[in-house]
């Protein structure tokens, strides 16, 4: 007997699992607000030295704001003042004539910065020097909502600018490599606590590094908060998607998958909304974790995976999901038709009680096979969707709405892969989407830069197919691995999609080398990663492996599985378990 028998009577696709989806969605929105909260917090926004201290009382004090920052900071070749120098001695002959001499003497900035605050109050990189002063004796006073944003904003910002420009890019990698280490941690873990148990400490850890990362008083601190808020919103991440996938049969795990993913899409766009409301990068962070609370305190709703508990002997508790489950569905003959005992017949492991690690993976040889190439897949469709989504000021339009229309194109693109999935399958749909993209960003290294609107247009289409890709991912690799290593190849190809990831804003310096470079990087890491996607096998519509023998096991002619419909129908499926195909 097969857990997709046991789960069609108590309903494999009915209101208790719609019901998890909805209670996942609230986690799942804050993930790609900390994800792609990097354009917004460590963005640069236009400086100048800081002369407000130069001569205050002498003959510059004269001068209007304007003529001294002109006799004070050199021009740009397009007007505007230089970003990191001024000049060493007034350059009064400036204010008759514009033109300045080359050799003029000129160093790097003094007393600090000045910045543009008409787009952002403040983030990783300003120093917002009004606040710096805040005295918390005053705060007697105060609300506590004003004294919570006093404490907040009277926190030194960091300068990141110019020599410490790169720390600032830096962020987004070290949000990653706490991704990665995340991944590796919760992969271990949930594979032998359980899924629910950790999706729980993952909310908690969540929280509280988030609030400590925006409370930062040096980049230090930041940098190691933020480390941490990526390994723990891992969990969420990974768990949400197997919770989704193992409670649902095998026909409906492309609509579980697809909707499910909704909540990126739907995440994405509000941080728009997010960053474009609340300008101090401290206040955003705190925004974006706070839907985590409501998740923290709808979890108990929340089912542990029957076909986890299953696997490590947990027969009767899995059973008592299973009814929650059935009633929920209004299939009360469920009670009827199977009983506890029914459970411990269903063939979920080679050997109970065995203890699975990474090492699995590459133990034997079909196994490490895939292994290998999905680990190449996740790469190459995290860096090419973070090495899009992370550089988006190339619109002509303000950053908020550029992150809008980037996020918007996700949702169409979805409702697309949703059909094609299943209408071609998951390996076309796999390879086919990373292939095209990289065709778009070859397409944009060739077209003039003039050509703005055609350029824009296939920009959009090249992150819509870039997200499409990564929605099919995750529904694919979850039908890949066996249920007693699931979680375990989830949190391998999340490290490595979390590693492409990472080195994405490092890719993006090398436009200093050539401006070309990184575009040509991501290009070519898609086009690759499309073709060893072909090399994978196909899971559409077969039942999902249960054990290391499950994919192991070579069979020369395709096989077929039988299971009944809502109509007791008999519907058979064709899948093969030979994974060399």
């Amino acid at each position: 007997m097969k857990f997709e028998n046991i789960l069609d009577e108590a309903d494999g696709f009915g209101r208790y699992q719609i019901a998890l989806v909805l209670l996942l969605f609230i986690p799942r929105i804050t993930i790609p607000c900390h994800f792609l909260l990097n354009n917004f917090i460590a963005a640069i926004p236009s400086h100048h030295c800081d002369i407000s201290s130069l001569d205050a009382d002498g003959i510059l004090g004269n001068l209007s704001r304007e003529e001294r920052l002109t006799v004070s900071v050199p021009a740009q070749e397009d007007g505007t003042p230089a970003s990191c120098h001024m000049f060493s001695h007034p350059q009064f002959h400036l204010l008759i004539n514009s033109s300045s001499p080359s050799e003029v003497a000129v160093v790097q900035c003094q007393n600090g910065w000045e910045y543009d605050n008409s787009t952002f109050i403040s983030t990783l990189a300003t120093h917002v020097k009004s606040h710096d002063n805040v005295s918390c004796s005053s705060f007697s006073a105060l609300s506590p909502l004003t004294v919570f944003f006093s404490v907040s904003l009277s926190l030194k910002q960091f300068d990141l600018v110019c020599d410490k420009r790169g720390l600032a890019k830096a962020s987004a990698t070290i949000f990653f490599l706490g991704v990665m280490a995340g991944a590796v941690f919760f992969g271990v873990l949930c594979d032998k606590y359980g899924r629910r148990n950790m999706l729980l400490v993952s909310y908690v850890l969540s929280i509280v590094f988030s609030v400590a990362s925006a409370f930062s008083s040096n980049y230090i601190m930041f940098a190691a908060f933020h480390f941490l808020t990526g390994l723990a919103l891992t969990g969420i991440t990974n768990i949400s998607v197997v919770l989704s996938v193992e409670w649902v049969d095998t026909k409906h795990r492309t609509f579980m998958g697809v909707f499910g993913s909704i909540s990126w899409s739907l995440g994405n766009m509000l941080l728009a909304g997010f960053a474009c409301l609340v300008t101090d990068w401290r206040m955003l962070i705190i925004t974006v974790t706070s839907p985590l609370l409501l998740a923290t305190a709808t979890w108990w709703l929340i089912p542990e995976s029957a076909r986890w508990l299953i696997a490590n002997g947990k027969a009767e508790t899995a059973y008592k999901y299973l009814q929650k489950c059935a009633t929920f569905n209004k299939r009360q003959e469920f009670t009827s038709r199977v009983k506890p005992e029914s459970l411990s017949t269903v063939a979920t492991m080679d050997q109970q009680g065995h203890s699975y690690t990474y090492l699995d993976l590459v133990k034997t040889p079909k196994l490490r096979r895939l292994t290998l190439f999905t680990g190449i897949v996740w790469y190459g469709v995290a860096s090419t969707y973070y090495g899009i989504s992370l550089n988006i000021t190339g619109f002509g339009l303000n950053l908020y709405l550029s992150h809008f229309i980037y996020a918007a194109i996700e949702v169409p693109a979805k409702i697309l892969i949703y059909f094609t999935l299943d209408k071609v399958g998951r390996r076309v749909s796999q390879s086919g989407t990373l292939v095209l993209t990289g065709f778009c960003i070859l397409i944009n290294i060739i077209t003039p830069t003039e050509y703005w609107t055609f350029r824009t247009v296939i920009a959009v289409l090249g992150k819509g197919l870039s997200e499409a890709s990564f929605t099919t991912v995750f529904l694919y690799t979850t039908e890949l691995y066996p249920t007693v290593m699931r979680q375990n190849g989830l949190g391998y190809t999340s490290f490595m999609a979390r590693l492409g990831a990472s080195i994405c804003p490092l890719i993006m310096l090398l436009e200093d080398v050539w401006t070309l470079l990184p575009e040509v990087i991501f290009c070519t890491m898609a086009i690759f990663s499309g073709l060893i996607a072909w090399l994978l096998p196909e899971t559409n519509n077969a039942r999902l492996p249960e054990t290391i023998e499950d994919i192991e096991e070579t069979r020369k002619k395709p096989v077929y599985f039988t299971t009944e419909d809502q109509s007791n129908i008999p519907l058979k499926l064709p899948i093969s378990t030979d994974t060399t195909q």
